[in-house]
């Protein structure tokens, strides 16, 4: 064979792989698996099995709308979670979750690429802040579910596994025990009480709209009291969004109060992964339907 035909041969093979490699790695990866933050990489094979899987037209994904910050994502990706297994189906998250809550805990839901999301036409479905009983026989291919449930009653049933789900990546749980290692100094015996004061818009929203309270400084008082007389040396780890009225209505002439962060809430993952970690909690905002919920680590 002429070497000149022997050359364009060797290019056109050369060029169908790189096209081919493309296609399969850049253009059709519909889904992206993530563990403990980063993408997970597959082989060719997988690759292809995966393509050929979301294609097929009896495929059904379920994905929930982002929707607020921090807390209100926790609560939507644990809805997704539960009402899709409920159901039947598998859940799947929008980027833009996985970039929110992937850093923070060790989520597991594949990741729908963002081509597709444009390209699927989604059935939406609104969602009440408490679970009802509808929501077990949800039907449609391409559910988007909206709304910002806040309600435990959606995933009790898998409480062990939403608490998985909600692991926090290492770094952070390393950061927050060394904080209140740090905190701790000397002292032996030492009772972490987390302390979350919310203010900021639930000073209208929280009367207004859930027909509730904000706490005030006497039941700050009373509440931190009740650890007092309770534990021999509580250590009070106060995060809040209104910083400045903390330190002005919390006392803390015991000097057994901290006052954790600068009060902005750009960054809630490093105050939620603090209260977290602490043995107990005082809550200030208080709906008249609320109820108790023992969060674990």
């Amino acid at each position: 064979m002429d070497q000149r035909l022997k050359n364009l041969f060797f290019m056109m093979f050369a060029l169908n792989i790189l096209i081919t490699w493309y296609y399969v790695f850049c253009k059709s990866s519909l889904v992206t698996t993530f563990h403990h933050g980063s993408s997970s990489f597959m082989n060719l094979a997988d690759k292809n099995r995966l393509l050929s899987t979301n294609m097929q037209s009896d495929a059904v994904m379920w994905t929930t709308h982002p929707l607020g910050r921090l807390g209100n994502k926790m609560g939507e990706y644990a809805a997704l979670y539960a009402l899709a297994k409920l159901n039947g189906h598998q859940g799947y998250i929008l980027p833009e979750m996985h970039n929110e809550l992937g850093r923070i805990f060790k989520i597991k839901l594949p990741v729908l690429h963002q081509d597709v999301v444009g390209r699927i036409k989604w059935r939406t479905y609104d969602l009440n802040d408490w679970m009802s009983p509808e929501y077990s026989n949800i039907s449609g291919q391409y559910v988007k579910l909206f709304g910002t449930p806040c309600s435990w009653t959606f995933y009790h049933h898998i409480r062990e596994e939403i608490l998985q789900e909600f692991t926090f990546q290492d770094y952070i749980k390393e950061e927050a025990n060394s904080y209140l290692a740090n905190l701790k100094g000397n002292r032996t015996n030492v009772t972490y009480i987390g302390v979350h004061v919310r203010r900021g818009d639930y000073l209208s929203v929280m009367p207004r709209v859930w027909k509730g309270v904000v706490a005030d400084k006497n039941y700050m008082q009373k509440a931190m009291d009740y650890f007092r007389n309770k534990y021999d040396n509580p250590l009070f780890v106060v995060t809040s969004n209104g910083m400045d009225w903390c330190k002005e209505n919390i006392n803390n002439s015991l000097g057994d109060v901290h006052f954790a962060g600068d009060g902005k809430e750009g960054s809630p993952a490093y105050d939620f992964a603090l209260l977290a970690h602490c043995n107990h909690t005082i809550m200030t905002n208080f709906a008249r339907f609320s109820l108790s919920y023992d969060f674990q680590i």
